[in-house]
């Protein structure tokens, strides 16, 4: 009995405690960073009516509210320290929860809801303990700014951070048709990017793209997903199995299948088949004959007529995508038999080797060139049936300087370039091009070209297969494109290391990008002449001192460092 009187009085110590100070209720709730936090509190509506309530932080004093950041008479909001704070229940039904916008961590703490309920120490009172962690990035919205045939740029805008700075974007490249767990990584650890391109892609083939931010507490979701699909380029492999079968004395068919289909860098529209005589006497080839196959199946042919009795024919096919024209593909000379031995046996020759043994250019083009595979078959430069006539062409104004490259960062697999323009000419710059090739391909047609705005002067690149490169640039106007800039040759490491090699020199190709094309034999010949030169007038001196020195009797050896090694007469040499 006694127990329970003590009980009992205690309970009525409490209840006339929160009688006369007001009972505070606690409560505690967890938010991230960038989130909206409603804090919950109500009151009896029905009972009461409407009644005042305040909101502040830290503890409930005894009257009012602590730093109060809002307060409503009972029907609306009448104060508020910022718009981040609202009342967005009913407060007229006694729903008067405090709803925080986009928290940050310096919001986290105590705050107190006060309700003015009529009479002395009637006052209704809550606390909630707000903890705001740090969160992870919000996911990138990725959009596909340009694509090339070997190379894609992509932008995004800058997201939330979570409430610690992004560190790092992770870029996720896939075939369109393989498993996200086979996707090439790639890391770009330079946080102030907006935009990359990623180069040495395959053309014509269709690729998935997304990407995630990463700051210090860990990575956002997955970015939405780009389909991007690489332009077509030229074929690089020729057609194989080229066959060669003389059926009669004007006759030829010629029958071939199509290049390996990864080298065919996108539909293969139609086949280019040039022909010529060959005189084996006298070492020469006529003028080149042209005809077009549309590629309809696996094993094409055709058959050229109208051709000389008794004639050899050098015959090479070439694969055409709609973006350009292959290397040829090259069989031995076949010769027509003679009109008098009409039953006699059609040869059939095959193709000594698959592989891309010559470039024919297009009707348009200035020359071909056939360098036959057997070492029974000279190599030979000719000129095409299709000549350009000899022109020259007058700019009424100067054209550009080019740029100067320079590196500004490499970190892992990421260049960041940038240029200073040159001299203007006298047209206003429109853009820049970059190309970008492995150092030991042809300018001419292997590398790969970034178009850039005139307004921009740095450039990001992202390299997927780790390899040695050259970088140039070109600036454009509307009078044509400049010469090239410096070269840039930069050797990729693994996966995760830094570049091990960078060195800069100066461009030693000299024509335009786009508007002139200087010959190669050009070049060649301002090297040879100049040595068989030197190498001629060398021979002349020895001969004339050899001839001098017989007439004395004597001769002197000499090795390379000059010291005198044997003195004698001629004939005891």
């Amino acid at each position: 009995m006694t127990f329970l009187v003590s009980r009992h009085l205690h309970l009525f110590c409490s209840l006339l405690f929160c009688l006369r100070l007001g009972c505070a209720y606690a409560e505690r709730v967890l938010a991230t960073v960038g989130t909206d936090v409603t804090l919950r509190c109500n009151y009896d509506s029905r009972f009461y009516g409407k009644l005042a309530v305040c909101w502040g932080r830290g503890a409930i004093p005894n009257r009012g509210c602590a730093k109060e950041v809002i307060k409503s008479d009972g029907t609306s909001v009448i104060s508020r320290l910022s718009e981040r704070y609202l009342l967005m229940g009913k407060i007229g039904e006694g729903d008067v929860s405090l709803t925080i916008r986009q928290v940050e961590e310096s919001d986290s703490g105590i705050y107190g809801c006060r309700v003015d309920v009529p009479g002395w120490f009637n006052d209704q009172k809550h606390e909630v303990t707000l903890t705001v962690v740090p969160g992870r990035p919000n996911p990138l919205k990725v959009e596909t700014k340009e694509v090339k045939e070997r190379t894609i740029t992509v932008r995004w805008t800058p997201v939330f951070d979570g409430g610690r700075p992004i560190t790092t974007y992770i870029i996720d490249l896939k075939n369109k048709q393989a498993s996200w767990n086979t996707a090439v990584r790639i890391e770009v650890s330079n946080p102030e990017l907006t935009q990359v391109t990623l180069v040495d892609l395959h053309p014509a083939k269709n690729y998935n793209l997304r990407m995630f931010a990463v700051n210090n507490v860990g990575m956002s979701e997955g970015s939405n997903v780009l389909i991007v699909t690489t332009k077509e380029a030229a074929p690089e492999g020729p057609p194989l199995d080229m066959q060669l079968e003389a059926l009669t004395p004007q006759s030829i068919r010629v029958t071939w299948k199509p290049p390996r289909a990864d080298l065919r860098n996108g539909a293969v529209r139609s086949y280019s088949i040039s022909y010529r005589e060959y005189n084996s006497a006298k070492r020469q080839y006529g003028r080149w004959q042209q005809q077009t196959v549309t590629a309809t199946r696996e094993l094409e042919s055709i058959i050229l007529s109208n051709l000389k009795p008794s004639t050899t024919y050098g015959v090479i096919v070439q694969a055409k995508t709609i973006a350009g024209t292959g290397p040829a593909s090259t069989a031995p000379h076949c010769t027509t038999p003679d009109e008098i031995h009409k039953t006699s046996t059609a040869a059939t020759m095959k193709s000594t080797s698959p592989a891309a043994t010559v470039w024919l250019q297009d009707t348009t083009s200035s020359s071909f060139i056939a360098d036959h595979t057997t070492s029974t078959v000279d190599t030979v430069t000719v000129t095409a049936s299709t000549m350009w006539g000899q022109s020259t062409t007058i700019f009424s104004s100067v054209r550009p300087d080019p740029p100067v490259v320079e590196l500004k960062e490499v970190k892992d697999n990421t260049i960041s370039l940038f240029w200073t323009p040159g001299f203007e000419g006298g047209s206003p710059i429109t853009g820049y091009l970059l190309e970008y090739k492995a150092v030991n391909a042809s300018w001419d047609y292997t590398k790969t070209v970034v178009d850039f705005g005139h307004n921009q002067t740095e450039a990001t690149i992202i390299e997927i297969n780790p390899s040695t490169y050259n970088i140039r640039m070109f600036a454009k106007t509307s009078l044509g494109t400049s010469k090239a800039s410096n070269v840039l040759t930069i050797t990729t490491g693994e996966a995760g290391h830094q570049w091990d090699f960078l060195s800069t020199t100066a461009s030693i190709d000299t024509h335009a990008a786009a508007s002139v094309e200087e010959s190669r034999s050009g070049h060649l010949v301002a090297i040879v002449v100049p040595v068989v030169l030197v190498l001629l007038i060398v021979a002349i001196v020895i001969t004339w001192q050899l001839r001098w020195k017989k007439r004395k009797g004597s001769l002197n050896m000499w090795l390379s460092n000059g010291a005198i090694r044997y003195r004698g007469s001629l004939q005891e040499l």
